[in-house]
């Protein structure tokens, strides 16, 4: 978006924060109860160092600015990912946010940060041979559910919909394991464009998608009708 327009790479980042209050707000007005955001990622790290400091600025910036707004609407943020690399400030920046929209139930915000699906699945599994080691010989005890209940994002459910902004069509290591059925979308609108409008359009394709996981279009038909057990 900002090289487009002649502008440093930051510039972008900065109109992107605007972004995320657009597209919180227009969640929220939607109905939507769960919306998590990939704010950092893992390989983000690979970035120019000056990049990488005026994002961990930015966070730190929204974080202090945006938490009394969304305690005021009812919305409960969330940070999910390897919190261990930011900085102590930022670090009580999200402890302090999360502390103050606690009791927020309209919708839970989870902004991903210094995060990445392998981590998490990874990080899943050195959990559960933390807490349960006797499946380091007995393998078969490692359920799905187990995995589920030991990921960053256990108190959300799997997603329903992925939107990719910037004609982007890839997943980049986002929530692996709870996007095995979520509907793609690419959109080929810049995040820093990225508005209300935009995600009306995402959630009137995704309104008219058959989500079938596993079956048949006609068992879903029938199991939508009251029909028999599928």
């Amino acid at each position: 978006w900002a090289q487009r327009r002649f502008m440093p790479r930051v510039e972008g980042h900065r109109r992107g924060v605007q972004s995320v209050r657009r597209v919180i707000e227009a969640a929220a007005a939607e109905g939507i109860r769960y919306l998590s955001l990939f704010a950092f990622s893992s390989e983000n790290w690979k970035r120019p160092a000056d990049e990488v400091n005026a994002l961990m600025g930015l966070f730190a910036t929204a974080l202090k600015r945006e938490a009394e707004a969304m305690h005021k609407n009812g919305i409960r943020l969330k940070v999910a990912g390897d919190l261990s690399r930011f900085s102590a400030e930022i670090q009580e920046s999200i402890r302090q946010s999360e502390a103050l929209t606690a009791e927020g139930r309209r919708m839970l915000l989870t902004i991903c940060a210094n995060y990445g699906g392998r981590w998490d699945i990874v990080s899943a599994m050195q959990k559960i041979l933390r807490t349960h080691p006797e499946v380091a010989s007995h393998p078969e005890l490692v359920t799905e559910e187990m995995v589920s209940a030991n990921l960053a994002l256990n108190w959300a459910p799997e997603v329903d919909l992925m939107i990719r902004t910037g004609g982007e069509q890839r997943i980049s290591n986002f929530i692996l394991w709870q996007s095995a059925y979520a509907e793609l979308y690419a959109s080929p609108v810049l995040w820093p464009d990225f508005g209300a409008e935009d995600l009306k359009k995402a959630l009137a394709w995704y309104a008219g998608r058959q989500r079938r996981f596993g079956m048949t279009g006609e068992q879903i038909q029938a199991k939508l009708q009251g029909g028999s057990e599928c």
